[in-house]
């Protein structure tokens, strides 16, 4: 919905969040992010998981404060829960002991609002959600979506001015989240409700696409503005229609073209990372698909991100990652939008089980300083054996306790992969019994 005169409603004013690693580190988590939620409007913050965006929205819902910077809403600072501001959460939390109506019933009974009216106006809410008749199920009896439609009337039964979601749709199915993002669309346009702005997080690229008015992406490590984009298209939006397949091509453009570093400037294409880096989860199999698939679809090993991504069935969450272990890899890159492999990942790909690991093994201990690093530690101790403990305390230097795990695992299973290096799961030792 767009207004021919935009009334600022809420204020995001250089907002940091640090949260404590442990006694002596904070890990950054947003740093210095601005922007404006306008009357009428519906404000994406799209972004890969860990960049910050659930954070941000608790934060403007003053459920956590901001280590610095301020929200402002209506002139005010945020300085606790905002009686005008609700918020719908990725998974539901509804009381499984309590009735739908109940649980509609909770937000006004918390603002004291009594007994017979918050009753009318909770079965109001219900009915406007569609979940008329289902008042005294409980949670057990309802579906997914069903479940989050009780999310969606207990945050609109208060009537707040502003609405909060975080990733609504992305505990659903395809079907059922089409069909909820197009009610919600529906509420919104006839103004069955009194809200006037919604602000909502989304890693899905056209879902931010198909709702917002505009759409503020997200960088990770810490979580900054990477890019805003204006959406000028009316509703509804056909997803098919050439200028929504524009928009999404345009927004890969955003994601993938701001990630151009110095390096890449000066003709270098790849960069250089340290022990610390955040490896991606991913599977080497994952990989060897992403491979295949461009390989075999794309012009000369090229493609466009959004057909990789509709031809896999894959969101940001999931493909970015996928593209950035071939980069770190060295198989190919990513860029405005697109992505390459290179002759390295077309022959990789063209190989047998045997030689597509040499080829890994390479490029892992080229490319990967940690999985480097192991394997050096391991080739100069006599008995070529090591606790994974003391790779831990390494990694503790750069990372939380919690990623430092996760990463040494990544190094491991894409090691173990290439055959560079062994490792026992009950000793927690890594050994060169069976090296490459």
């Amino acid at each position: 919905m767009q207004t021919s005169q935009k009334t600022n409603i809420l204020t995001v004013r250089d907002v940091c969040k640090s949260f404590k690693k442990d006694r002596t580190q904070e890990m950054l988590v947003l740093k210095e992010i601005n922007f404006t939620l306008n009357e009428g409007e519906i404000v994406a913050l799209l972004g890969k998981s860990g960049s910050g965006k659930s954070t941000l929205l608790r934060i403007i819902a003053g459920l956590i404060r901001p280590s610095s910077g301020e929200i402002v809403y209506r002139g005010r600072p945020v300085l606790g829960p905002a009686r005008n501001i609700s918020m719908v959460f990725q998974h539901f939390a509804l009381m499984p002991w309590l009735t739908v109506l109940q649980n509609v019933e909770l937000g006004l009974e918390a603002l004291g609002v009594p007994r017979d009216e918050r009753r009318t106006r909770a079965l109001k809410a219900i009915d406007t959600v569609g979940l008329d008749g289902f008042e005294s199920a409980l949670p057990k009896e309802l579906s997914g979506g069903m479940c989050q439609r009780v999310g969606f009337a207990r945050a609109i039964v208060v009537n707040p001015d502003v609405l909060l979601m975080d990733e609504p749709f992305s505990a659903l199915d395809v079907l059922t989240a089409d069909n909820l993002r197009s009610d919600l669309m529906d509420l919104w346009k006839d103004k069955k409700t009194n809200t006037n702005g919604i602000i909502f997080v989304t890693h899905n690229i056209e879902e931010a696409a198909a709702l917002a008015d505009r759409i503020i992406i997200f960088n990770s490590d810490p979580g900054t503005i990477r890019a805003e984009l204006q959406v000028e298209l009316k509703q509804p939006r056909d997803d098919q229609d050439q200028s929504f397949r524009k928009l999404v091509d345009d927004i890969y453009t955003l994601m993938t073209t701001s990630m151009t570093t110095g390096a890449e400037l000066a003709g270098t294409k790849y960069k250089d990372i340290g022990i610390g880096y955040r490896l991606p989860d991913i599977e080497i199999s994952e990989l060897i698909g992403l491979l295949e698939t461009v390989d075999a679809e794309g012009e000369n090993g090229r493609m466009d991100l959004p057909e990789l991504a509709e031809s896999t069935h894959k969101d940001i969450d999931e493909l970015f990652p996928l593209t950035e272990v071939l980069e770190l890899m060295r198989f190919g890159n990513v860029s405005k939008g697109d992505i390459e492999i290179n002759a390295d990942g077309r022959r990789f790909v063209e190989l047998d089980i045997l030689e597509r690991k040499k080829v890994f093994a390479h490029h892992l201990i080229a490319y990967v300083p940690l999985a480097k690093h192991i394997r050096r530690v391991l080739d100069e101790r006599p008995g070529h054996r090591a606790d994974e403990e003391r790779f831990l305390r390494e990694l503790e230097d750069h990372l939380s306790e919690d990623e430092a795990e996760r990463v040494l695992r990544v190094a491991i299973d894409w090691g173990r992969y290439a055959e560079i290096f062994a490792y026992d799961y009950n000793s927690g030792s890594l050994s060169l019994e069976n090296p490459s």
